[in-house]
């Protein structure tokens, strides 16, 4: 069972934590070790595409959209603030794990800024990523997840807010971006939920997720915060399911003891909702559908036994 979202570096870095883009050998085993220890077999590393200098020139100024000068200031400032990583580092350091044996993949938490994707598919190409995962932090020039403008689902309105997000996830579903919608329903970390569930906004996102062929996260992020649910609902990931739609499972970590959050709840979770597999990447991109194993069995099916397709 794989942790595919991993970040080496936090927003908000602690006394313990390497300087942006430095990248010790002991730092970035200590996430695997961890992970291992929590049941997963494998650590995607996900870090954040708008965090890289490298994609400044093809995504600077996203956020001078909209009528809010609040919103284009506070995302204008936030996005500064948080680039501070450099690609080589990066994928340097990745690769430098998988050279020292560790069971790694190298991937990227593409942000979908829709009028930069030309440019900034073209510094993607220039890097051997396994995998691409994508994800809606932005609407316009609102950072949607950041808790500074938390106060913009009172001046929008929820449901507006919902509609917006999700018609954004939507489109990302679509763009051939990426193989992974990332915390699909983030929109509800801050506990802000519409009067009646929004399944009619979910229906589009789970057809266009058909259409373009990705999968669906299933992550334990939610549970960090004060929605205090995974991502996505548990509406949601049956449709999902029922949809033939494949899931990855993630602890969106940003810390060591982060990685692999709650990876066995996880499961049962994903299991609660139907599913069986889970989508496993391997290196170079190779993608297929692997047993999803009960974490409550007495005994743990080896994945690649016959026991295991049953």
């Amino acid at each position: 069972m794989g942790d595919y979202h991993v970040h080496l570096h936090p927003h908000v870095p602690r006394p313990d934590s390497p300087p942006p883009g430095v990248y010790p050998v002991d730092y970035v085993d200590a996430f695997v070790e961890t992970a291992l220890s929590r049941g997963a077999t494998e650590v995607g590393f996900t870090e954040h595409l708008h965090r890289f200098v490298d994609f400044e020139p093809a995504v600077a100024g996203f956020w001078n959209v909209g009528s809010r000068p609040d919103l284009v200031e506070h995302s204008r400032t936030y996005y500064y603030d948080d680039l501070n990583l450099r690609l080589d580092r990066y994928v340097e350091a990745v690769l430098g794990a998988r050279d020292r044996g560790l069971p790694v993949l190298l991937g990227m938490e593409v942000d979908f800024f829709p009028a930069h994707l030309e440019k900034m598919t073209a510094v993607l190409r220039q890097y051997p990523f396994d995998y691409l995962i994508g994800s809606v932090h932005w609407i316009d020039a609102w950072s949607v997840d950041h808790p500074a403008v938390a106060y913009e689902f009172e001046r929008r309105g929820v449901r507006r807010a919902y509609e917006d997000y999700f018609g954004l996830v939507a489109d990302l579903a679509e763009s051939g971006l990426v193989k992974v919608l990332a915390h699909p329903d983030v929109v509800k970390k801050f506990g802000h939920r519409c009067a009646e569930e929004p399944v009619d906004l979910y229906r589009k996102v789970v057809g266009a997720a058909q259409r373009g062929g990705v999968a669906m996260e299933v992550s334990s992020a939610g549970l960090r915060y004060p929605v205090g649910e995974p991502y996505p609902s548990p509406s949601l990931l049956r449709m999902s399911c029922e949809a033939g739609i494949p899931i990855t499972l993630a602890s969106d970590a940003h810390y060591p003891e982060q990685a692999a959050d709650q990876h066995r709840e996880l499961v049962r979770y994903a299991r609660a909702a139907g599913y069986r597999h889970r989508l496993a990447f391997g290196v170079g991109g190779a993608a297929e559908l692997v047993p999803l194993p009960d974490p409550d069995a007495a005994e743990p099916i080896d994945p690649t036994s016959n026991e295991a397709e049953r």
